[in-house]
């Protein structure tokens, strides 16, 4: 009896640890703003979105708190960067993840990154299925930095149903007076350990950079 009362306390601990794993955040300030990130899970992505991407990209709630008004948000001031290869990004608009279009990703700077080396630009990723494939083939490269540039080219005749949803949630690029929060869109392979991601976001005093524990 005392064993199996046993038996499903540990089996209750588990099941209670596995639901209270801790959300990878990071937080920094300076005499601009403080600002708070939270990588989300796949699971809380597709709670968030209703999709999980196509698995392709890194997705962060932020919230900035200004210090000094007025104050104007934009999404060209946060860059995302992982120790692994280097690789860098900007975060994408909504049309360009599940827009009209066809996405073209390409990297500059010589690395190799997570998207694939620096030989050509990259087709596809989430809406249209599979893994981003490199024109003219995937293959190695350099260990130094790359940055992640992108564009839509090519009408597709359906709208994707997961743009309202990116497009509700995305961090607004406005004049605020208050702490505003919203999700920032990274193309970048998200199966890599948290603490590898470094979040920078350059404020009118500086850049913070955030890591995620």
């Amino acid at each position: 009896m005392w064993h199996r009362i046993f038996i499903f306390a540990v089996l209750f601990t588990i099941v209670l640890g596995a639901k209270t794993k801790k959300t990878p955040v990071g937080v920094a300030e300076d005499d601009g703003a403080t600002v708070s990130a939270t990588l989300l899970s796949e699971e809380e992505l597709k709670e968030k979105l209703g999709s999980n991407l196509g698995g392709f990209y890194v997705v962060i709630e932020v919230t900035v708190s200004p210090k000094t008004k007025p104050y104007t948000i934009s999404r060209d001031d946060f860059l995302l960067r992982t120790d692994r290869d280097g690789e860098r990004s900007k975060p994408f608009a909504p049309t360009q993840i599940a827009g009209k279009g066809a996405l073209i990703v390409s990297q500059t700077g010589g690395g190799r990154g997570i998207m694939g080396d620096n030989n050509g630009p990259i087709w596809g990723g989430y809406p249209g299925g599979g893994r981003p494939q490199r024109i003219g083939g995937d293959g190695g490269g350099s260990s130094s930095e790359s940055e992640t540039q992108t564009k839509v080219v090519k009408g597709q005749d359906k709208e994707n149903p997961v743009l309202a949803a990116l497009t509700a949630r995305i961090l607004q690029e406005k004049e605020v007076q208050g702490p505003l929060t919203g999700l920032l869109y990274f193309a970048m392979e998200p199966k890599q350990k948290p603490k590898e991601l470094e979040l920078i976001y350059t404020t009118p005093a500086g850049k913070l950079n955030l890591r995620f524990r």
